[in-house]
């Protein structure tokens, strides 16, 4: 029943995460189109309002108008009724840690640790884990404070994180199972992402909004300070997503070196992130949108196709597949590789597989998990091969027979 329960939790927060960050992502993208898709209004009552770019619209059967003011209108009072765009940021990261504590802190010995990459005590790994999320703030966050002046700031900041991110990738797979370092990489990474939204954009919003309620000049340094993290959420948005997808794929995260592979991930992310944002002011101005760096960016997946891609079969290979499969060796694969996590003791997602009839009636989640997304055994605990592997494909392909 506890396993029941805690799939049931998984289900919920999994929803609930993926509705929120659909939330906190969209509005992101939009106001970065809208940012980079202003022009200069042609038209002196909105420059006499202080209007500093305007944006016409069709959506939905309806025109709309957007007009953007760097400082506040100058025609009214700053109204008390203010849209603030956070509980999105907020909720995404609160479900998101939920969803990584169900899932991942509370079986640590089995989602977080690969014995065969670092051994360690549950409880050292979980610390270690929530260390992560901590440090990469608190150093990226160090970054931009002290990097980020003077012409060249953006570009030394862009710099120094990118190689931060490649070498905590380096280290996340170094201490933990392949699957927890690529999800961890990524919630480092949102991490950041909603600290720079709680610490910086709003409270330094808030404190514009405050000075300019009070009839004084706002300091020029919350503006820039949060345009900065607001650009570098945009740049980390696409290398989230890819992290926290590609822990579904074993044959990504399996590889001795796992950690460049994800590195290449997210930096395609990135690149094909960059074109779209150039894309909207090139449209303004009139200039050829700059798919380059999209480009590079799918040459990069392609190239990681290429060298992911799996061997020609041998010809001992191609022999073995002619041969019929008989019931007991996929019986015995099932015996050493599976049972020890679903038996009639531990159904792991409720998934038994200790008769011939379960094994038949599970053998399409069998093929699934062990032949395709190669995600079972969970880090390969039990020492799975690839020819047990090509064995139960054989058998599934052949109708899954136990006789």
């Amino acid at each position: 029943m506890d396993a029941y329960l805690i799939d049931w939790a998984n289900l919920l927060l999994r929803w609930a995460h993926v509705i929120t960050a659909i939330a906190w992502i969209g509005s992101s993208f939009y106001f970065v189109m809208l940012d980079n898709s202003l022009s200069p209004t042609p038209h002196d009552d909105l420059k006499a309002k202080g209007v500093d770019g305007e944006l016409w619209a069709v959506h939905g059967g309806g025109f709309y108008h957007s007009n953007k003011y760097m400082v506040a209108p100058r025609w009214l009072p700053i109204p008390q009724n203010l849209h603030w765009s956070y509980w999105e940021s907020y909720s995404t990261w609160l479900t998101g840690f939920a969803l990584f504590t169900v899932s991942y802190l509370f079986h640590a010995s089995s989602f977080l640790i690969d014995k065969t990459v670092f051994d360690w005590s549950p409880a050292a790994a979980i610390a270690a884990a929530l260390g992560f999320l901590a440090a990469f703030w608190l150093i990226y966050d160090g970054i931009c404070r002290t990097l980020g002046q003077g012409a060249k700031g953006d570009l030394i900041v862009g710099g120094s994180v990118l190689v931060f991110v490649v070498f905590a990738s380096w280290l996340a797979c170094q201490l933990f199972a392949g699957r927890a370092a690529f999800l961890l990489v990524g919630a480092m990474l949102a991490t950041a992402m909603s600290a720079n939204v709680f610490f910086w954009i709003i409270p330094g919003q808030r404190q514009v909004i405050a000075s300019l309620r009070a009839g004084e000049n706002p300091d020029p340094v919350h503006g820039r300070r949060g345009k900065q993290r607001s650009v570098h959420n945009t740049y980390f948005t696409l290398p989230v997503i890819i992290a926290m997808l590609s822990n579904h794929y074993g044959w990504l995260y399996q590889g001795p070196h796992n950690w460049a592979v994800l590195v290449l991930l997210m930096a395609a992310g990135a690149l094909i992130r960059h074109s779209f944002v150039a894309r909207h002011k090139a449209h303004v101005q009139g200039r050829r949108a700059p798919w380059e760096h999209a480009v590079v960016g799918v040459a990069l997946l392609i190239g990681l196709a290429i060298w992911l891609a799996p061997p020609p079969p041998s010809a001992e290979a191609q022999a073995a597949a002619a041969r019929p499969v008989a019931w007991a060796e996929v019986q015995a694969v099932v015996e050493q590789r599976c049972l020890i996590c679903h038996n009639a003791q531990v159904q792991q997602k409720n998934v038994a597989l200790h008769t011939p009839a379960l094994v038949q009636q599970h053998a399409q989640q069998v093929y699934q998990q062990v032949v395709l997304l190669k995600l079972m055994p969970m880090n390969n605990a039990t020492g799975i091969t690839e020819a047990e592997r090509a064995l139960l494909k054989r058998w599934y392909e052949s109708g899954a027979p136990v006789r």
